[in-house]
């Protein structure tokens, strides 16, 4: 078989930009590993408030006599060990952890810290410190965001100045932690993946008898009007149908087929991470005739994107309602796992994730509309007719 013919038995697909661990993170190097952890140590209370955060480092002790280098009877025996802690869960693997294994485990962080003395990460910090000089690894510093001066230093020396020629890349005192967390904090913000649209349509609305996303209750077909709403707050909108109602799709409309079938609403979600696994999908079901612009807006504005997913309450049942939230990326890969577990339900996974959840600003905005006696009663209310 030749090359050409190879290439085409892999899936064109479009990949989730993830660096060594994750998709935020921040290798901290130029300093002794002991100065690179306190710093980590010091910032964390500013950050883990609003972003779930890991720190990634190596242990200089392991091998030695104290207890906890020490192999454990099921570890010497090559078996993986799980540990309650009480206060927290501790999980020893007897074996290495390949590049694709960390970034499965670490992806549903929201940053990661990584110890840049051991460890590569795709962006960096960089620590002016005449005790860890860096003019032997340039090669480690391929996206330098920011320097930190230690005691004693005044300057960025002249050969990092040079490596980084071109770019303003801010400097900041070691001692500053308030000033570092507040850059991380602004680093981040800015690094937030962009909201794209989906509105869901791709239902048999078999208990209404008729196709909900074209049902009228204003002055267009729901699946038009819902996207409209979806258009001042994302990036791009996206109809999600089944593949053979593509052809229906009006023009004006971007037509999403779904490319995983069968799964009920999950359909959607995870055609749409395929598409654009980088982006956060904000997700509206067609059947919500009474959402409004002020609603979504109150959703985008006190999203939480360091989380899983930003999702309001429901009225009914204080559960998650995960027909219409903002999926950040990382929930693709959580989705995917729950759906190898034998799940398809959303809510599900929205129920055991860490997600922020809100109270609706109008929590008659929630309602949904499966029947004909409930189409009547929301026509009625607003004052519409098919």
């Amino acid at each position: 078989m030749n090359n050409a013919a190879a290439h085409t038995k892999h899936a064109a697909m479009a990949r989730p930009a993830v660096g060594e661990f994750n998709r935020h993170e921040l290798a901290i190097l130029g300093a002794p590993c002991g100065v690179i952890k306190a710093l980590t140590t010091r910032l964390l209370p500013s950050l883990t408030p609003d972003l779930r955060v890991a720190y990634v480092d190596a242990d200089h002790a392991a091998g030695d006599a104290e207890a906890e280098n020490v192999l454990s009877p099921v570890l010497q025996a090559g078996a993986t060990e799980l540990t309650d802690k009480i206060h927290f869960r501790r999980l020893d693997l007897p074996q290495n952890l390949d590049r694709f294994t960390q970034q499965q485990w670490l992806g549903e962080q929201s940053l990661v810290l990584v110890n840049g003395n051991h460890f590569r990460a795709q962006q960096q910090i960089a620590i002016i410190d005449p005790r860890k000089p860096l003019d032997r690894k340039l090669d480690r510093l391929t996206d330098v965001q920011l320097f930190l001066l230690s005691e004693g230093e005044t300057e960025v020396p002249a050969y990092l100045r040079e490596h980084t020629a071109g770019r303003a890349v801010p400097v900041l005192a070691l001692v500053d932690t308030a000033g570092i967390a507040a850059w991380v904090q602004q680093w981040w913000k800015e690094h937030t993946p962009p909201i794209f649209g989906l509105v869901l349509t791709g239902g048999r609305s078999q208990r209404m008898q008729a196709d909900k996303s074209r049902l009228r209750y204003h002055q267009e077909e729901q699946r038009a009007h819902a996207a409209a709403l979806l258009t001042p707050f994302c990036a791009e909108v996206f109809v999600s149908c089944r593949p053979d109602q593509v052809a229906d799709i009006p023009a004006g409309l971007q037509p999403l087929p779904d490319q995983f079938l069968d799964l009920g609403p999950l359909s959607g979600i995870l055609s749409a991470f395929r598409l654009n696994p980088n982006a956060a999908w904000l997700v509206v079901a067609c059947d919500l005739p009474f959402l409004s612009e002020n609603t979504l807006r109150y959703l985008v504005e006190n999203r939480q994107a360091g989380r899983m997913a930003t999702a309001f309450r429901s009225p009914e049942n204080e559960f998650p309602e995960p027909l219409i939230t903002i999926w950040e990326p990382q929930s693709y890969a959580v989705l995917l796992r729950f759906l190898a577990l034998g799940y398809s339900c959303p809510r599900k996974a929205l129920i055991n994730s860490e997600v922020a959840l809100l109270t609706p600003p109008a929590a008659g905005e929630l309602r949904n509309v499966n029947t004909p006696q409930e189409r009547e009663e929301a026509e009625r209310e607003l004052g519409q007719k098919c």
